[in-house]
Order: structure tokens, then C-alpha cells, then sequence
């Protein structure tokens, strides 16, 4: 167990969305929080939540970042490819570069956020114990990812892969709103909300459980023409429709969350 009153520092390396969120999340536990931004311009929004902020900025080419970002025993790296922008045989190397800066570094505990797009839509139900079949392409690439992680003796990782986010500034009412003939409807959602991505971060920080696999999905499933049409009515958006068909498809369990960290979801269901 990680004790709060030595009110350890933690570095987030990706202040974003989940990022910032846990960062604050974290300072309200007790923890001293070091946070990344890619620019000065974005520095006042880390310091103004709490954040010490740090300049870090990698690529494919290489790393530079401010002295004592990575002077920390826990690193949390939330740093998603941007595959919709054409990052993808980047990706790898920039992790590696990341991955050498830590062996350089007094870390020895890392938290490496990935995504539940390891697993194919192999039409079955996966969870930790199933190896991971990616689809062609950016599945392979996440899985690789990981992989870079396992290899490491130099400190440990756990792995966190998240479903679907939903949230602030993520509501999936927005998503298919108004949208027809949306194919696959009858496939059913893998979805996290932001509430839980900070809680099962705590819950394995304060449990000191690394070296672990997690996947992070509500443990309910409904279709997709169910969840979003809903979502969608709440919102008080123009329903979409869907056609009423399944084509592949997956369902992500935990197996971890349970067993090693005793989590409880914050919510009743997705729909919540």
C-alpha cells in the first residue's frame, strides 16, 4: 500500500482530458502532482488546477524535457496516438524514447494508459486472460505498445486499457445524433466513464498493484442503437437510427479489477 501521509509526488506525462482530471483528482488525495504541457501557453491551466507543470514535449525523433519531471518513483503516461492525425509508424519510437528517459530516471513504477482497441472484434467475449487478437493496423500497433512495457525489467508497469470515454466534454448523446442508417446496431458498447478511469487509477496506486494487466470497462454491454438512442433522447438531441443488424463485435470484461483491486463501478450502467 502506497501511504498518503508521506504525501508522495506522482508525474503525469499527458495532461489532458483523463490526465488533468487525475492530476486534480490525486492533489485532493494528498499527492503532490507534476504534470506535462507541450508548450508554455498551456503551463497556467496545470498551475491553476494544482499541477506542478513541466514542459515535456517527444516524438518520433526524440524527448526534451524540463529537469525533475522524471525525478519521481510513479509515472502515469497518457499520451493516446493520434491515429485519426496519421500517427502511426511514430508511435512506437516515441515510446521508446519515453521508455529510455525512464530508465534514466529514479522511476520505478509506471502506469501506462492503453485501450482496449488491442482486442479485435473477434465476435466473442475477452478479458486479461485472453491473449489479445488486434485487428490489422492500429490494433497491432497498441499491442506492440504494450508489449515495449512488458519487456522492461528496469521498473515495473501496469497496464491500463480503457474502453470507450464518456464523460465531461464527452457526452455520447453528441456522438450519432440525428445520424441514420448507422450500421452494426445490434453490437453491443465498451465504455468507461471518467469517474471510474480516476477511481481504478487510485484504487492500483493505493494498492501498489503493478505489474498488472486491467481492462477498464463498465461490466454492461447494451447495444449500440440502445445506449446511444438513449443517451441522445436524455441530451434532448435528435435520436439516430440504426440498422438493426450485428456484424463483429467484441465484449471487454475484468477479471483484474475485481480480484486484485476489489473495484466497484461508480455507476448503475451505462445509461446512468
Amino acid at each position: 500500500m502506497i501511504d498518503l501521509s508521506e504525501n508522495r509526488t506522482i508525474s503525469i506525462l499527458g495532461c489532458g482530458w483523463y490526465g488533468k482530471a487525475l492530476g486534480a483528482a490525486l492533489i485532493a488525495k494528498g499527492f503532490k502532482v507534476k504534470g506535462s504541457a507541450t508548450s508554455a501557453a498551456r503551463l497556467g491551466a496545470l498551475t491553476e488546477a494544482g499541477i506542478i507543470p513541466f514542459i515535456v514535449n517527444v516524438d518520433a525523433g526524440g524527448i526534451s524535457a524540463d529537469a525533475g519531471f522524471f525525478d519521481r518513483e510513479v509515472l502515469v503516461i497518457s499520451i493516446p496516438p493520434k491515429f485519426r492525425k496519421g500517427e502511426t509508424a511514430g508511435y512506437l519510437p516515441k515510446l521508446g524514447h519515453i521508455i529510455e528517459a525512464i530508465r534514466q530516471s529514479s522511476i520505478k513504477k509506471v502506469i501506462y494508459i492503453g485501450s482496449t482497441g488491442v482486442y479485435g472484434d473477434t465476435n466473442s467475449e475477452v478479458d486479461e486472460t485472453n491473449p489479445p487478437q488486434p485487428d490489422p493496423g492500429t490494433g497491432t500497433i497498441l499491442l506492440e505498445a504494450e508489449k515495449l512495457f512488458e519487456a522492461e525489467t528496469a521498473f515495473k508497469t501496469t497496464i491500463l486499457r480503457f474502453g470507450g470515454l464518456i464523460g465531461p466534454g464527452r457526452d455520447p448523446g453528441g456522438f450519432f445524433a440525428g445520424k441514420t442508417d448507422i450500421p452494426n446496431g445490434r453490437a453491443p458498447v465498451n465504455l468507461v466513464s471518467l469517474g471510474d478511469c480516476i477511481g481504478i487509477t487510485e484504487a492500483l496506486i493505493s494498492k501498489d498493484a503493478f505489474g498488472y494487466v486491467f481492462n477498464a470497462c463498465m461490466p454492461w454491454h447494451p447495444s449500440k442503437s440502445t445506449f446511444y438512442r438513449a443517451m441522445s433522447k436524455k441530451a434532448g438531441l435528435p435520436e439516430p437510427v440504426f440498422i438493426d443488424e450485428l456484424k463483429s463485435w467484441k465484449i471487454v470484461n475484468s477479471v483484474n479489477l475485481k480480484k486484485v483491486l476489489n473495484y466497484e463501478f461508480m455507476t448503475n450502467s451505462p445509461e446512468a
